[in-house]
């Protein structure tokens, strides 16, 4: 007698949960969401988990959901994301030598 095994319930728990807020926030593909419904149908550790990490997702968006961040911390990361900028430069000398890259913290 030979057992169909079910690769979807092969994935391990740590896994499925980790890719839970992905199914939650509704980023992960429909064949990703299936394989994971699939799963935690199955397995009940995993349903009672993902029960609760819908159930924080909900309190979060109730309670943080209109919250803004202030205007002068948008200003202030805008100004350090411009500050940080990479330059790569391309040395094709005789030797045929690769690029290096270097990173400067200034303009």
């Amino acid at each position: 007698m030979s057992v169909e095994r079910d690769p979807d319930m092969e994935m391990d728990c740590t896994a499925v949960l980790t890719d839970v807020w992905l199914m939650l926030d509704g980023e992960c593909d429909e064949a990703t969401r299936a394989r994971l419904q699939h799963h935690m149908d199955h397995c009940s550790p995993c349903i009672e988990a993902y029960g609760i990490e819908e159930k924080i997702k909900s309190l979060l968006s109730r309670k943080c959901g209109g919250d803004k961040a202030p205007d002068s911390l948008r200003t202030r990361l805008s100004l350090e994301i411009r500050k940080s900028v990479t330059v790569i430069r391309t040395d094709d000398g005789p030797a045929g030598r690769s690029g290096s890259a270097e990173k400067s913290d200034s303009v």
